[in-house]
């Protein structure tokens, strides 16, 4: 738990499948919620509705944010948004595959790149990074020293691109290009898996790019 003033980080895994192109994996997903002992807006609603609101406890919740729209990232947004009232904001780039998981249930809102969004005195910028999925972004926190990556940036390299709607060399310019520019000592919040640092990922990005998958 990280706080700023009142504000924190929490942080809460979750697990579930995640399916694309005809497959089904198994997978744990990191939940981050940010707020204070009032508020908060949570970061990828994944597999477990009542998990999530039973971490937010009396707390209002006024946004659920979508790193992307793969299945196992937004599976139970509409649930948490049903239980809160708390609108569901994905960039629209990310809406076909949205729609393979909710054909009949759309976002509330939109996400745009330089957008921010307010919580317990705490300011996300939405970051555009495509890549792994078209309108995947991060939420860049300067005031917790922190980015929320969802799956565009791991531990030790980007997220996968080898299914539909990646792009290898997208997502490379996009951490060149929208996360290696942050300070060095960002702590780096990804959707699966363990955190790290910008500082400790920008030596790798000549090593990606040589690799080319």
């Amino acid at each position: 738990m990280t706080d700023a003033g009142t504000a924190r980080i929490e942080h809460l895994v979750t697990s579930g499948t995640f399916s694309l192109d005809g497959g089904t994996w198994d997978v744990d997903n990191n939940v981050w919620i940010v707020g204070d002992d009032t508020e908060a807006v949570v970061i990828d609603a994944a597999h477990d509705a009542d998990a999530i609101a039973d971490a937010l406890g009396g707390r209002t919740l006024r946004t659920i944010l979508c790193t992307h729209a793969h299945n196992d990232h937004v599976d139970a947004a509409p649930a948490l948004a049903a239980r809160t009232g708390a609108p569901v904001l994905l960039h629209p780039d990310d809406l076909p595959l949205w729609k393979q998981t909710h054909p009949d249930r759309g976002p509330d809102g939109e996400l745009a790149d330089g957008q921010e969004v307010h919580v317990a005195g705490v300011a996300l910028r939405v970051l555009h990074t495509p890549g792994h999925a078209p309108g995947a972004v991060c939420f860049y926190a300067p005031s917790l020293g922190t980015v929320f990556s969802g799956d565009t940036l791991f531990q030790g390299g980007p997220g996968a691109t080898g299914r539909s709607f990646s792009d290898f060399p997208t997502i490379v310019e996009s951490i060149r290009e929208r996360l290696l520019t942050l300070p060095g000592d960002t702590v780096v919040r990804t959707g699966h898996g363990d955190v790290t640092s910008i500082g400790a990922e920008a030596p790798h990005l000549a090593e990606w790019i040589a690799r080319g998958h």
